[in-house]
């Protein structure tokens, strides 16, 4: 066996981190071999032997010609959007599930209020065997998208539930009963009138052979899953027989066609909720929207879901994504998800992520990469260690930026980078060399001395005030985020009394920060004031429609509610994340004060221009 100096240079020159410093001692602590063998075995080295071949890139080189699309019209005339969680919309025809029709609905009224972009939370598929997993940050697979969001009145023959009434008037979305109820309607309209004078079985059978195997497997994956699941096995392939576990096995021939009828269902889900996803990408250009919808790509996939069977995830087996320890996160973060192995990206001409990124793009005029990070190194943890035993594994940046902004060019699509926490030197100065947006959130953007003033913010880049893992304006000014970190044992009660210290301070800060940049009239809100005072919100979003960032976000649930946190970091079952629905219809957005105040203000301090150019 290999010596640990010599294991170390190899892992080293396939782009590991070896050593990281001790929370506890800040001295260097070794990453256990274990670890390095288990990246080294899958990525196809062999760790006994001596380095060989080019070494992993040590700099953030952006290749000549990998530059994002953004319109030049933003130049003069920057722009501004609205963001919400589509599950979360509530109005008079949905089945408890915001939905395509809700957000072609959305998409005209913000359009019509001056925006540029609706924004929305991943639409990727899930298991629809168990909706119970509704992160939409935990997909199963990120090429295809989630049929809960299929809107039953556009589809003939669809009947509406019995428990429509119900399931609306819920304020929290029930997925297993949203999910029964929608897929028996649809499995319905599949059974008696899949096709009509607007979607033609024409129409399917292009868009299933444009799928090609990877739409058919996936569409497998789910007959099964739901075979599975009502044998008592679960969703995900992992607990299936042995088997099935691999797509290309007789028994999985054999039980595909068994379920032949299944597999196609599926196969008609995908193609109505493209075709209904289109519908509200036309409806967002046709209100006037420069960008039109702005969708967000999850970090990653399960790790026993569709992308992972299939092999199109091109995974690194017995590893997970997650973050080291920190001063926020003392043991570290484990996401659970399917780690994309170097090697086996560049065996297939990076095929895997170039298709995954069209499929996002194909009716999105902004993308919004989650942890954006990726691109140059992940956090590898080995599957039952603690988040202490990972390591960093480099990517292959170059070639994924080269990926990246050829198809960001030709679907002229913006791409936004999120950048929060840990962001290697350099890591910025190459997003904005490849016209990646950075992602700045003002309740972030402060320092010892106070909030940062409108105009230091970057022009290559997206503001807004905060994201799905942070509160609300209003609940960040009572601190119930705070008090809900405590409650639910991410703090000790010591740590939160120093963090509700923190938040007076915070509000002193910021509404400085509104007076010299919001335009908020000095004297007019009160720090101590138990409730966000109005003229604060209102200041808030005029401070970022301030700044030069070329695009600026308002939150729908900073404007209407929902108020509950739509994910509390760090939990998973004790707090109902993915879950709070908006109080407020959308038929009824429009005349609420709140959004036409915003809205008008926005549109105020950035007018959209009566003619944009690419």
């Amino acid at each position: 066996m290999t010596t640990r100096a010599a294991l170390d240079r190899l892992a080293a020159h396939h782009g590991m981190s070896i050593a990281y410093g001790d929370l506890a001692t800040g001295s260097p602590r070794p990453v256990p071999a274990e670890t390095l063998r288990l990246i080294l075995d899958g990525l196809g080295v062999d760790h006994d032997a001596a380095p060989s071949g080019a070494p992993a890139a040590s700099e953030m080189v952006v290749p000549e010609g990998a530059r994002c699309h953004v319109p030049a019209s933003l130049d003069d005339a920057p722009g501004w959007g609205v963001f919400c969680q589509l599950y979360e919309l509530r109005s008079d025809r949905n089945c408890g599930i915001g939905d395509f029709g809700d957000l072609t609905r959305l998409a005209r009224i913000c359009g019509a209020a001056g925006a540029d972009f609706l924004g929305v939370n991943p639409l990727h598929a899930l298991f629809t065997a168990a909706p119970d997993r509704a992160s939409p940050f935990s997909p199963s697979n990120r090429r295809f998208l989630n049929p809960l969001y299929i809107a039953l009145d556009a589809v003939p023959g669809a009947a509406e539930p019995e428990d429509a009434a119900a399931l609306r008037s819920d304020t929290l979305v029930d997925y297993p009963a949203v999910a029964k109820a929608k897929l028996a309607a649809l499995r319905g309209a599949f059974d008696t009138q899949p096709f009509g004078p607007d979607a033609s079985r024409d129409s399917f059978e292009s868009f299933v052979a444009e799928g090609g195997e990877a739409l058919r497997l996936h569409a497998v994956f789910e007959a099964i899953s739901g075979r599975m699941t009502a044998a008592g096995h679960g969703p995900g392939w992992r607990d299936w027989p042995a088997a099935l576990r691999r797509p290309g096995s007789p028994e999985v021939a054999q039980l595909a066609a068994e379920l032949a009828d299944d597999v196609t269902f599926h196969l008609w889900l995908q193609w109505i909720t493209r075709r209904q996803l289109h519908a509200a990408a036309e409806a967002a250009r046709a209100a006037g929207m420069r960008i039109g919808l702005y969708l967000d790509l999850a970090v990653g996939e399960a790790m026993d879901g569709s992308s992972t069977w299939s092999g199109a995830a091109a995974a690194l087996p017995g590893l997970s994504i997650g973050a080291p320890p920190d001063m926020f996160a003392t043991t570290g973060q484990n996401w659970g998800l399917s780690a994309p192995s170097p090697t086996a990206l560049a065996a297939a001409d990076f095929a895997p992520f170039r298709e995954m990124i069209a499929a996002q793009l194909a009716d999105a005029g902004a993308l919004r990469i989650d942890h954006v990070m990726a691109l140059w190194q992940l956090f590898l943890i080995p599957e039952n260690h603690p988040p202490a035993d990972g390591t960093h594994l480099r990517q292959p940046f170059a070639d994924l930026l080269r990926e990246l902004a050829a198809q960001s060019r030709a679907r002229q699509a913006v791409v936004i980078g999120e950048d929060l926490g840990f962001v290697p030197d350099g890591f910025r100065d190459a997003m904005e060399t490849a016209n990646i947006l950075s992602y700045r959130i003002l309740y972030f953007e402060q320092d010892d001395d106070g909030f940062a003033a409108a105009a230091s913010y970057p022009t290559s880049a997206l503001a807004c005030i905060s994201t799905h893992d942070l509160p609300v304006m209003a609940t960040w000014w009572r601190g119930i985020d705070i008090g809900l970190r405590e409650a639910h044992g991410l703090v000790d009660p010591e740590t939160s009394k120093l963090h509700a210290a923190h938040r007076e301070r915070e509000r002193k800060g910021l509404l400085r920060a509104l007076e010299r940049d919001g335009g908020l009239p000095a004297g007019t809100a009160d720090a101590a004031a138990p409730d966000l005072p109005e003229q604060a919100l209102d200041a808030a979003h005029r401070f970022l429609a301030r700044t030069p960032c070329l695009l600026c976000g308002v939150r729908l649930a900073d404007l209407v509610g929902p108020t509950e946190p739509t994910n509390l970091p760090g939990t998973v079952d004790v707090y109902p994340n993915w879950r709070p629905r908006s109080p407020v219809r959308i038929e009824d957005l429009p005349e609420h004060p709140a959004f036409a105040r915003v809205t008008a203000l926005m549109r105020a301090e950035r007018p959209r221009p009566e003619r944009s150019a690419s």
